[in-house]
């Protein structure tokens, strides 16, 4: 089945989970399948991309700004006239803002819409109102598309709609080796926003520096323009921590450590997790909604703490530094398990949706 896709999002040249995912499965669908796949961004920001994209990739960008009802109808027509261009089978809309919600209302077309949620409904209600008003917009919208996708059974239960399918998100990579976990170094990835939670971690960090004064905490992710974090840590006079971008190569950097930690606020997945866990590495997460407990099994492939216990946080990472044997089993099993998440085994979910939808 040479299926016509086009995925509408806001750009795929950010360091993101989004865009990594984005990139691993267009790139499949064009590669392995065979499918035309069409990506769709704005303002140009195809260029550049942090992440690998197949050749095969057809990308187009609309230009859209002033104001709010200026980029309304430049956003409209824009995407009103590739859909009219290109007529695809199947429209694949990936962008956790409000405006994504509406395109099966505004767009007429005879393609199959499918909505990719790629964060937990928490995440809005975190920002006051405006927030919860959003919410609830999207919550009446999301059962205007064929099919509603999100990555884990919490984040299911989040949402009204009936239409709503999980689909977890493929693996990055599966490297044949694993870590030792041997070294003396902890590592934590995600973009510096409040809901990733490092907040939260180098405050848990300080207690830990202090008395294993020889392990290191590295971060890696998008460093935001204000160096919060970095503030922070030098607020604490944290001694042990050290900030890098993101990385292209995070595989490396996974099998360099011993622990991950993931001190989220709200996840829509947790794909650090399962990186990490491809590499051999025992993770520790807060059970934070909605990605966490569906990744891992606490106490067996990894360890769950309720969320924001910053106490019982730093007493697992104390365990785990002490504990290498249990370090290895956690990391060992972890590994198994995420084969579950390989490309070849999410793809095929993917690809039953579109046939059944196809042939409605």
């Amino acid at each position: 089945m040479g299926l016509k896709l086009l995925y509408i999002t806001n750009g795929i040249n950010g360091s993101g989970g989004l865009e990594r995912v984005l990139s691993i499965k267009a790139s499949y669908f064009a590669e392995q399948l065979g499918y035309e796949v069409h990506v769709l961004v704005l303002n140009k920001a195809h260029e550049n991309p942090f992440y690998d994209f197949s050749s095969k990739i057809k990308c187009h960008s609309i230009s859209v700004n002033g104001n709010p009802i200026s980029y309304f109808f430049k956003y409209k027509r824009g995407v009103q006239d590739l859909v009219s261009l290109l007529k695809p089978d199947v429209i694949l809309v990936c962008d956790d803002g409000l405006k994504g919600f509406f395109l099966p209302s505004l767009i007429t077309t005879k393609a199959k819409w499918i909505y990719e949620r790629h964060a937990s409904i928490e995440l809005n209600k975190q920002k006051g109102f405006l927030g919860r008003w959003s919410s609830r917009l999207m919550q009446m919208q999301a059962s205007k598309f064929d099919s509603f996708v999100v990555l884990t059974k919490a984040n299911r239960d989040e949402w009204r709609a009936k239409n709503v399918v999980v689909i977890p998100n493929p693996l990055s990579f599966y490297p044949k080796e694993s870590s030792d976990l041997q070294s003396k170094k902890i590592i934590a990835v995600g973009s510096h926003s409040y809901n990733k939670g490092f907040d939260t971690l180098l405050k848990i960090w300080k207690n830990i520096e202090q008395k294993y004064p020889d392990w290191q905490l590295h971060l890696f992710g998008k460093i935001d323009k204000d160096q919060t974090f970095l503030k922070l840590a030098e607020t604490l006079d944290l001694k042990k921590v050290q900030f890098h971008q993101a990385s292209k190569n995070i595989q490396a950097e996974y099998l360099k450590s011993s622990i991950m930690l993931l001190p989220s606020r709200s996840e829509g997945f947790g794909m650090v997790l399962i990186e990490a866990m491809a590499c051999g590495v025992p993770c520790i997460s807060f059970d934070c909604p909605s990605g966490p407990r569906d990744i891992i099994s606490d106490g067996v492939d990894g360890i769950l703490v309720e969320n924001q216990n910053k106490d019982v946080f730093e007493e697992c990472i104390v365990n785990l530094i002490d504990d290498e044997i249990l370090r290895k089993e956690l990391g060992r099993t972890a590994k198994l398990k995420v084969t579950k998440y390989l490309p070849e085994n999410i793809m095929k979910l993917w690809q039953d949706m579109f046939k059944e939808l196809i042939n409605q």
